[in-house]
């Protein structure tokens, strides 16, 4: 299934070791806070209970959508690489 992850941790180390935790599950860094990928719901549910237990008792809003097959061949997007100027 298609997810989206999307964080606010204000610790950098719990931060950066989720962000490994969600490319371990193979997904796709979008944003400096958000990562897209394929996850089973097997695999969501480890990946939550990685991510509660390294964040412990330190603040942090974390979430995980599942998005149907439907609803993500309809989603917008606008991805656009910077393009260099080759006129000098």
């Amino acid at each position: 299934m298609n997810c989206l992850l999307v964080y606010d941790i204000p610790d950098d180390r719990a931060r950066a070791k989720i962000a490994d935790f969600c490319l371990d599950y193979g997904l796709d860094r979008i944003q400096y806070s958000a990562f897209v990928g394929q996850l089973s719901r097997n695999h969501q549910q480890e990946l939550m209970l990685r991510i509660k237990k390294r964040l412990g008792k330190k603040s942090g809003n974390i979430q995980l959508f599942a998005i149907c097959a439907k609803d993500w061949e309809n989603r917008l997007a606008c991805i656009q690489e910077e393009v260099e100027n080759d006129s000098a």
